[in-house]
């Protein structure tokens, strides 16, 4: 099959499957007019990459095992090659690392958000747009992004650092 067959197969665009290929996780035979010729274990294979893009999995990691891979049962399950289950669980440490570092940040901002929302509304001399400009032709509030040396994520506060909000 064209690649324009396989678009309407799989539902992914042209220039996601020549991205595929340039990943080596799709492996098309090229016909004598330079057209590719996918095969009905190419439409296979971009469901199981795209079922696994989904798991966060990126395609380096992908490409390493994605032989592995197959359907049972209208299931996607993996064989027992060696590279799969440390792959897998390597990369879940990495998602469960990032979902931590995610949730640090949301308290942190939780922390930020609630203490904004505590502090009386400001007057027209000191009123500001949504961006924090300072609206009233006086001098800008000194608000900026600091980072706290013992977490390295950003912090609300007033210092040198500056990367305003």
């Amino acid at each position: 099959m064209r690649i324009g067959d396989l678009v309407q197969e799989t539902g992914v665009n042209r220039r996601l499957l020549r991205y595929y290929e340039e990943q080596g996780l799709l492996r098309p035979v090229r016909l004598a007019n330079g057209y590719r010729d996918y095969s009905e274990s190419d439409v296979a294979a971009v469901g199981h990459i795209r079922t696994l893009l989904a798991a966060g999995l990126p395609t380096t990691v992908i490409a390493r095992f994605l032989h592995c891979v197959h359907d049972e049962d209208g299931q996607m399950v993996t064989s027992a090659c060696p590279a799969v289950i440390s792959n897998l669980q390597r990369q879940r440490a990495r998602i469960a690392e990032t979902i931590t570092q995610l949730q640090t940040s949301q308290r942190k901002l939780d922390s930020v958000l609630a203490v904004a929302l505590r502090r009386p509304a400001r007057g027209p001399d000191e009123a500001e747009d949504r961006t924090g400009d300072n609206l009233s032709g006086g001098p800008a509030p000194d608000r900026r992004l600091v980072t706290h040396p013992s977490t390295a994520a950003p912090s609300v506060g007033r210092g040198a650092a500056a990367t305003p909000f």
